[in-house]
């Protein structure tokens, strides 16, 4: 394994925690990237990494995004995140999201976390057996209600800015969005997509779920490999991250990239490469800030859904305001939303 303070993706992280529990069959690593807006809040997710290294990569990665998604969403938190080397379908996974839950309370409220790949909410209610420092539980809603909700409906109003930049109307009938990934996220803004008349091609690596989303929608299923190559006007990355690369990006037809996936870019300076090919930029930590503005509401004041979509809603202003200024400074959005982000936490000291 490389060094952790030279790896690439260590970004003054003030802790990187190796877990294991040799009884539950675990191996995890809980990064702490920054909390001086409050405590490190960010999701658990289960999936079976080749390598230490890969999971330390996007630990890594993912927590510094955290530190950056509450900060420009305005919430009182910190970044984290956690991972679990193992696949999420295993018969293993109660015990080791119990195990793991076990080193989070050790921690005694520094970090937070909730759903993300792998982890459900039901996992999640799983976990809080053995810890207090857990949120987004399925038990914490009303039946039928799941919180990636939140994180689809803040995809929603960043599209409909994307809109209103590219078009100067955020109408979006006959407007045309290619989804990658038909999961949870990926399957809510194809409905909230729908309901406002987009016209929405999608593709998953799993044919049962874009199916089950193609029963449901009027969408055009497309081959997962062919998705961001499509001529449309948004392509929106549902998926995992690093999808935005020197090989993808040359090869996008549409004008604007706007999804909920993390880490969509798989370097920073691909943030620079959109821009010299005209391509709008949505960063994703902002974008698919509505989930943690919905969610983690739990840890610092009383939840109140009303209250939170009329939040989420504000990603719309958010978004537009960053493609001004991307547009106007020529300069890249991810480096622009970085900077309003890190003047919030520098101002908290």
């Amino acid at each position: 394994m490389s060094d952790v303070f030279g790896h690439n993706s260590f970004q003054n992280h003030e802790q990187v925690i190796f877990v294991s529990d040799e009884t539950a069959d675990l191996q995890a690593i809980i990064a702490i990237h920054n909390t001086a807006l409050g405590p490190a809040a960010g999701g658990c997710r289960m999936y079976p990494y080749s390598t230490v290294d890969e999971a330390l990569n996007d630990v890594l990665r993912l927590s510094q995004g955290m530190t950056m998604k509450s900060s420009i969403a305005g919430l009182p938190l910190g970044g984290g995140k956690c991972v679990i080397m193992g696949d999420p379908n295993s018969p293993k996974k109660d015990g080791r999201l119990r195990a793991m839950a076990k080193h989070v309370q050790r921690l005694n409220g520094q970090f937070w976390t909730a759903i993300d790949v792998g982890v459900s909410a039901a996992d999640a209610d799983v976990m809080a057996e053995e810890c207090e420092y857990i949120f987004a539980r399925a038990s914490q809603y009303p039946d039928g209600f799941r919180p990636s909700q939140f994180t689809a409906y803040g995809g929603l109003h960043g599209i409909r800015a994307v809109a209103h930049f590219l078009n100067g109307s955020d109408d979006l009938k006959g407007f045309k969005v290619a989804i990658q990934g038909a999961g949870a996220t990926g399957s809510l803004l194809t409905q909230h997509l729908s309901e406002h008349g987009a016209e929405i091609f999608i593709a998953d690596v799993n044919e049962q779920v874009v199916n089950q989303v193609a029963n449901q929608f009027d969408v055009t299923v497309v081959d997962p490999n062919l998705i961001h190559t499509l001529d449309v006007d948004v392509f929106a990355p549902c998926a995992l991250g690093a999808i935005l690369n020197e090989t993808s990006i040359p090869q996008l037809k549409a004008r604007a990239v706007c999804g909920l996936a993390n880490n969509q870019l798989e370097r920073p300076e691909h943030g620079q490469l959109l821009l010299d090919h005209n391509i709008a930029y949505v960063p994703d930590f902002v974008v698919n800030g509505g989930g943690m503005m919905g969610a983690s509401t739990v840890i610092f004041s009383t939840p109140n859904r009303e209250k939170s979509l009329s939040n989420i809603a504000t990603i719309y202003d958010t978004v537009k305001d960053i493609l001004i200024q991307s547009r106007d400074k020529g300069q890249p959005t991810e480096e622009i939303a970085v900077q309003i982000a890190e003047r919030r936490i520098e101002a908290a000291g």
